[in-house]
């Protein structure tokens, strides 16, 4: 009896003759394919809010999100974990990436280490893995073993789980507490998911991480007020985003964020209540550094 194929390894028949087409037809194939990302990704939006509204809880208590993958999945964990600091002023380890093969895994493909169920459950209990964290695992096909090991082992400990995964009702669905499940369909080239399905795990991952932050408080409006400005780029952009916050002019704007040490949340407070930059810091750090509460502190003293 022939196995049935889950459908991230399936043949996509509106691509099966891509190898033939003109470059520019391919590309639209491509393109048209890409199309059905986003609907699939809608339809995930109520259970990724209601394992939000129980994750943002842990993050204020003091846990963390972790995310658990191998290959593609595992890098772009990494990806958007990595990107989380600088962007919103949190602490590094506050959201982390885990691949399996480690480092080396990143930029070269170290696909076997993700047949070891034992060695996802190992690279948890390596980074400290406690009840109060929320772990993610991030798997195409819902079935590899790496990513199911650190689930399990997840559970046991009594962390909040979820999965993002491309294949309905396969074996990791059934393990976590919220499975987040993007129905791509077939890859352009079969089994390829680091195409559609990718494309919808970097979605899904964005709005996790962005929506948490949001909620976290490191944001006012749509800006990023908690930015890390580490380059010329991003202190720019700190200076623009003190002027909207404020209505400081351009000039005294940058001699604000100057004398504020080229902390932009510390920029604000001053703008806003008119304390000393000390007395900024000191309610930034009682407020975890939101940047509103720390205002409504200082207003309220």
């Amino acid at each position: 009896m022939t196995k049935k194929l889950r459908i991230t390894e399936s043949e996509n028949p509106r691509t099966a003759d891509i190898d033939r087409l003109d470059t520019e037809t391919a590309l639209s194939l491509i393109n048209d394919e890409d199309s059905f990302i986003a609907g699939a990704v809608r339809k995930c939006i109520p259970t990724i809010a209601q394992f939000l509204e129980e994750l943002v809880p842990r993050l204020k208590a003091g846990g963390r999100l972790i995310y658990v993958g191998t290959g593609t999945s595992g890098r772009l964990g990494v990806l958007d974990a990595s990107e989380i600091p600088p962007t919103f002023g949190v602490q590094y380890g506050k959201i982390i990436g885990v691949i399996a093969g480690g480092y080396d895994a990143l930029h070269k493909a170290v696909e076997a280490s993700e047949d070891d169920h034992s060695a996802g459950a190992n690279d948890l209990i390596e980074i400290g893995l406690r009840a109060e964290d929320a772990v993610i695992g991030i798997a195409a096909s819902g079935r590899t073993p790496y990513t199911i090991g650190a689930v399990t082992h997840a559970n046991e400990v009594g962390c909040l789980t979820a999965c993002i995964t491309c294949a309905p009702d396969s074996e990791i669905t059934k393990l976590v507490d919220y499975s987040i499940e993007a129905e791509v369909g077939a890859e352009v080239i079969a089994g390829s998911t680091r195409m559609k399905s990718g494309t919808a795990q970097k979605l899904i991952l964005n709005m996790i991480s962005t929506m948490s932050m949001i909620r976290l408080g490191y944001v006012s409006g749509n800006r990023m007020t908690n930015v890390r400005p580490s380059n010329e780029k991003l202190r720019d952009r700190s200076i623009r985003i003190l002027m909207s916050e404020t209505s400081l002019d351009e000039e005294s704007a940058r001699a604000l964020f100057t004398s504020s040490d080229a902390d932009l949340k510390v920029a604000i407070v001053i703008a806003k209540t008119g304390v000393a930059k000390e007395t900024a810091i000191e309610a930034l750090q009682g407020s975890d550094y939101v940047i509103s509460d720390a205002i409504a502190a200082l207003r309220k003293d």
